[in-house]
């Protein structure tokens, strides 16, 4: 976690000599996906569309393939969320978004197998730069909370693990990109 902490930090001083190339977009569309969550076995792609000059959405769509003890998760999410630019350049400045999450999960532990559905949603809190070329950088901090269900198809439900997704949880991501 700390050489974690230790990257974003470098990010966030390292950025600021981009973002004098920064501009505010005449591009509507931002194609990205999340580096961070390569590290816990997640591809991640977001996609971006810019509404009003204070406005624009996303949906961010994962695959999850990662193991918690005995049991290992394998399945998709969704993330939709509104992001609020309060300086009128939406896609390209500081931003707040409020989200949802929907993940649907197989678990397997040993010859267990179960279904898990977790449905959830936070606050982020982040920045997005986009140069003249249309590379893009998203650094995103948040809080999540999150609750799900499983269905046990063979063996019981204390054969799974499934804490990780369960309460109150940190969100954060480095997305790189294009804009177009």
């Amino acid at each position: 976690m700390k050489k974690l902490i230790t990257l974003v930090l470098v990010v966030l001083f390292a950025i600021p000599t981009f973002a004098q190339e920064s501009k505010v977009s005449e591009d509507k569309n931002v194609l990205k996906i999340n580096t961070l969550s390569l590290i816990v076995g997640t591809g991640s792609i977001f996609y971006e569309r810019k509404f009003t000059d204070n406005v624009s959405g996303q949906l961010g769509v994962a695959y999850l393939n990662y193991g918690v003890e005995d049991t290992k998760f394998t399945g998709l999410i969704l993330t939709p969320e509104a992001r609020f630019y309060p300086k009128k350049d939406a896609i390209d400045g500081f931003y707040l978004a409020p989200y949802a999450r929907y993940q649907n999960f197989s678990l397997t532990g040993g010859d267990d197998k179960a279904t898990y559905t977790n449905i959830g949603g936070g606050l982020a809190l982040g920045r997005q730069w986009i140069t003249k070329s249309g590379f893009t950088m998203d650094l995103f901090f948040g809080g999540h909370y999150g609750s799900g269900e499983i269905d046990v198809n063979s063996g019981d439900e204390e054969s799974f693990t499934t804490g990780l997704f369960e309460g109150f949880r940190t969100r954060m991501g480095f997305a790189l990109g294009f804009a177009f």
